[in-house]
């Protein structure tokens, strides 16, 4: 199983990599393939993490101590923080693009939101990395995970490109993908309780939900909800039936 999870933290890794290549994402109104990739994210969270937030808020209630225990919903809070989290780095990269117009400048972030942003998604990654080790047991869970988190990962990589511009290209893209193997490493190296995977599994969950549909909210994206909603339908059908 572990040179499976290697394989797709390498698989995920290439993702990174090439995703610039696919130009015919490109453009507005929004690719109907980015839209159907984002509803497939949104239905792994919430038809997969999820339920699993319901367990692993049963292992954390049985761990708490100290003032944990004043603190019912531990997975839950966790899912939150994830939320805001990437929510404020999405908008410090709005506010910095938003500097540069005004001063005249290139249509992109400055070098410490650029740095900001990369350090906050290598987290992420890194914990995804980790995941593919120590929170999957299954092929077929295997299976589902590399599809969804390969799909977010396209849909989180144009919005990084569309933020940062040569810099994602040239530094960000490599950065990322070395942190999924960075992830795996850890994984292999290293088991951590399960409180903590549970932990790790919530913070990403609020994570994933607000960078894809961060993605496609915005009026000016022009999203395609048809192609989301059929994306999101149809992974959900195929997470039930199998």
């Amino acid at each position: 199983m572990q040179w499976l999870t290697l394989l797709a933290a390498c698989g995920l890794a290439i993702v990174h990599l090439f995703t610039g290549k696919l130009r015919f994402l490109e453009g507005t109104p929004r690719s109907r393939w980015l839209s159907a990739a984002g509803g497939i994210s949104v239905a792994y969270v919430f038809m997969h993490l999820l339920p699993e937030l319901a367990e692993g808020q049963r292992v954390l209630q049985k761990a708490a101590t100290g003032m944990f225990l004043y603190l019912e919903n531990h997975a839950y809070l966790l899912a939150f923080l994830g939320l805001v989290a990437f929510y404020g780095v999405e908008r410090a990269a709005k506010v910095s693009r938003r500097k540069h117009i005004d001063q005249q400048a290139e249509d992109t972030t400055g070098p410490f939101v650029f740095w900001l942003h990369m350090a906050s998604f290598s987290v992420y990654n890194l914990l995804l990395g980790y995941l593919l080790v120590d929170g999957i047991n299954t092929l077929r869970g295997l299976a589902f995970f590399f599809v969804a988190m390969a799909l977010h990962f396209i849909v989180t990589d144009f919005g990084l490109s569309e933020h940062h511009k040569r810099m994602f290209a040239v530094r960000g893209r490599w950065i990322l993908a070395l942190a999924v193997l960075c992830g795996w490493l850890l994984g292999v190296l290293f088991k951590i309780p399960e409180t903590a995977t549970s932990l790790i599994a919530a913070f990403l969950a609020g994570g994933i939900i607000l960078n894809v549909l961060k993605e496609e909210l915005p009026e000016e994206r022009q999203s395609r909800f048809s192609a989301f909603l059929l994306g999101g339908c149809g992974y959900a059908i195929l997470l039930l039936a199998l």
